[in-house]
């Protein structure tokens, strides 16, 4: 066993070093923040090491019994985990909950991102001290939502549940969606912003920087190359001007974003009223760790850069994207840019702890999976995937959609076990200095 386990932090060093390492190189301290966050617990562990769950994927879980030549070829989140949803105001000015997060978003097997997320639901109910069954209760809970879902959008019907709104949500998501509908753009002016001199400007603190003349003239270069890239409908509609105020420098945003600068920029309102101000982001955009083990050079040469691939990749899995969502180059890097939403707000799942009610969230998260799955093929305004996923889906699944069901939930009991075991060995490995350039 000890020879087992050594082997295995042997490995688990060889991945996330060829994951992180050239960016831990450029920023150390960074990294000890993101891993300390990451050693907290297996579930933070397994947030921040979408890497190690896509080489493990590819060496010792792959099956490929439900896969084809289409559902190979989805348009898919990437990192699809339980704390990856949550609220946010789409293009129509509806209140939506669902998928949120994109910047591991790809194309590849389908059902990749259910093992993901089947996998988060494992270690979720043990940290919850759920026993084996009720987790395996669960995760049958969240896959039948999600082929019952996909059905319904593929024969068309009136029974598709659709997004998930302030008019149609109950229990816990809908408390959710009202306590996003009580934020205000104020509030979050008031966060990041002081006014002086009746003259709104960013607050200098923790993490926010000033920027010199010229990263500020690049910036807003890059900004100008931007809007380029908005829709045109986008562009006419947009709600506000596009005069900048001012510009900061943001370090330690996410536990995925770890040495990565971005930037949030004071957008002057519609109106002269200082309430109406935007705030919007640009950051370095990554390579998706899913990536490295999908080999479609057609997807690959789709995406000028991996800010390109960041926003395509949103406007494709959400119907109604933010209005502001778009992408640009600073640097030599790929950018991706939307607005520091007033209006999101994540499913805090320690309020959420008997199965009963686990199983009322997990099926409406299937749900917003299969919808999220559906809207990037033929009928999107995106050529990648020129078929229709969820005809597809449907159809592969048919055969033994029982058979499925039980593959997911096998496999999350399987890979929770492993993620616990692998956080283990990943704590040991950085407080004993064996993770190396920390």
């Amino acid at each position: 066993m000890a020879s087992t386990l050594g082997r295995r932090a042997e490995w688990l060093v060889d991945v996330l070093i060829a994951e992180f390492g050239e960016s831990m190189a450029v920023d150390p301290a960074a990294f000890r923040r993101k891993f300390r966050k990451m050693a907290a617990s297996p579930f933070a562990f397994y947030r921040g090491s979408a890497s190690v769950f896509y080489a493990d994927l590819a060496e010792d879980f792959a099956d490929e019994r439900f896969l084809d030549g289409r559902t190979s070829r989805v348009w898919i989140h990437g990192d699809l985990h339980a704390e990856n949803f949550g609220t946010y105001m789409n293009g129509s000015g509806q209140l939506v909950f669902n998928v949120n997060d994109f910047d591991e978003a790809y194309v590849g097997p389908f059902s990749w991102d259910l093992k993901r997320f089947a996998a988060s639901v494992a270690l979720l109910g043990y940290g919850k001290a759920l026993s084996d069954s009720a987790i395996g209760d669960l995760v049958t809970r969240f896959a039948t939502a999600y082929l019952t879902e996909l059905r319904a959008i593929a024969s068309g019907g009136d029974d598709a549940i659709g997004s998930i709104r302030l008019d149609n949500a109950d229990g816990v998501l809908r408390r959710v969606l009202q306590q996003a509908r009580l934020r205000t753009r104020v509030d979050l002016l008031a966060q990041q912003t002081t006014v002086d001199q009746y003259e709104r400007r960013f607050s200098i603190g923790d993490g926010v920087y000033e920027v010199d003349r010229d990263v500020r003239a690049a910036v807003v270069a890059a900004f100008a190359h931007y809007l380029g890239t908005l829709p045109p409908a986008t562009a006419e509609q947009r709600p506000v001007s596009t005069q900048i105020k001012d510009v900061v420098l943001r370090k330690g945003v996410g536990i995925g974003s770890a040495g990565l600068p971005s930037y949030n920029l004071l957008l002057e309102g519609h109106t002269q009223a200082l309430e109406n101000d935007v705030v919007i982001y640009m950051k370095r955009a990554q390579v998706p760790a899913v990536a490295r083990y999908v080999t479609d050079d057609g997807v690959r040469s789709y995406f000028r850069h991996q800010g390109h691939r960041t926003a395509e990749s949103q406007r494709a899995l959400q119907a109604h994207a933010d209005p502001w969502l778009g992408f640009t180059e600073l640097d030599g890097h790929g950018q991706l840019v939307a607005e520091v939403s007033p209006y999101a707000a994540d499913l805090d799942w320690s309020d959420v702890n008997e199965p009963e009610e686990l199983a009322g969230v997990l099926g409406d998260l299937g749900r917003a999976v299969a919808r999220m799955h559906s809207v990037a093929d033929d009928e999107s305004s995106h050529d990648l995937v020129d078929f229709s996923t969820e005809e597809a889906i449907v159809a592969v699944v048919a055969a033994d959609e029982a058979g499925f069901v039980a593959h997911l939930v096998d496999f999350a009991h399987a890979y929770g076990a492993r993620a616990r075991q692998d956080h283990q060995i990943f704590v040991d490995l950085f407080r004993n200095g064996e993770l190396p350039g920390l």
